[in-house]
């Protein structure tokens, strides 16, 4: 049987995200209930950052312990990824030793080639085009708020980034319109070969456009990681794409607002913005390690309900 990986949110069909996020709330349910439930008692996680993150190590780690499992850390000073083994050799490796495999990484080609001969479910936990993980806990907070997702609109204020990238798979899989407000010259590239039309996705410039009547009002840092040196330039660029109140004001009265963090207050997005009513960035923090508990149940036993 071939091996099942996740690197693109479209890697999995929409009847396969539904059972997630069905999975998700019964695993989160069991969890907020202090149920012990260990399906994955045994297996063994390894988790490579090429790439540093709080929130992704904390949710793969303590929710690899919540099912029973166990997590192994590499960092580039932990890994011969750093010291210039081929991506294919740690693959082959690692896969042999550990059950399933997370990579967080720059170019997705990286972990493309990784997941390409390892024995092991790959899942991508970010790379410079994609972030998956994240866009799955976004709509599974949207749901616990709001209901479903379909015919909805996401107005994404911001970069052109993984995060937006993904939200734009995700907008055609499961029908809503993603309308994106970035400054010229930071519009959305070509990076999956997919045509997306207006009813899922929509360029803009002008924020307020994008935000009107959206029921989801999100953004991200305005300088990545990798685009440290642009920093002066881009924060020039994107000061007139702040989320405010006032920008909120135009969005549908009961819009939520989220974003990934970590958060720059004053810079993307207004202290009264993401720490005000609308605001339900800790549940997307906290919601990362229950959708990912679902996600490495799935990969390694398949469907279990």
């Amino acid at each position: 049987m071939a091996v099942k990986h996740f690197l693109q949110f479209s890697d999995f069909t929409l009847a396969e995200h539904e059972y997630l996020l069905r999975r998700t709330a019964e695993l989160k349910r069991r969890w907020k209930a202090g149920e012990i439930y260990q399906p994955l008692a045994g297996k063994v996680l390894t988790m490579i950052f090429e790439k540093n993150s709080t929130r992704t190590r904390v949710a793969f780690e303590a929710g690899m312990a919540q099912l029973g499992g166990h997590a192994v850390f590499l960092s580039n000073n932990d890994s011969q990824l750093g010291r210039g083994e081929p991506i294919e050799d740690v693959s082959r490796v690692v896969s042999r030793m550990t059950d399933i495999v997370m990579v967080r990484t720059f170019e997705h080609r990286i972990v493309e080639r990784f997941a390409s001969v390892s024995k092991a479910p790959v899942i991508n936990a970010l790379t410079n085009e994609f972030h998956p993980c994240q866009i799955m806990a976004d709509i599974f907070t949207f749901i616990e708020h709001r209901g479903d997702i379909k015919g909805k609109t996401v107005a994404w204020i911001g970069d052109a980034n993984n995060i937006s990238y993904t939200w734009r798979q995700a907008a055609k899989l499961f029908d809503f319109q993603l309308r994106a407000a970035t400054p010229k010259g930071y519009e959305f590239k070509d990076v999956d070969g997919v045509k997306y039309d207006e009813r899922h996705f929509v360029q803009l410039h002008d924020p307020i456009a994008a935000v009107k009547d959206a029921d989801i009002v999100t953004t991200d840092v305005c300088v990545s990681m990798g685009f440290e040196r642009e920093s002066l330039q881009r924060k020039m660029d994107f000061e007139p794409y702040e989320v405010t109140t006032d920008l909120m004001s135009h969005a549908k009265p009961d819009a939520l607002f989220m974003h990934c963090l970590p958060a720059h207050r004053g810079e993307e997005v207004a202290a009264e913005v993401i720490d005000g009513p609308q605001s339900v960035v800790w549940d997307e923090a906290e919601n990362r390690m229950h959708t990912q508990k679902a996600l490495l149940e799935y990969l390694l036993l398949g469907q279990v309900d």
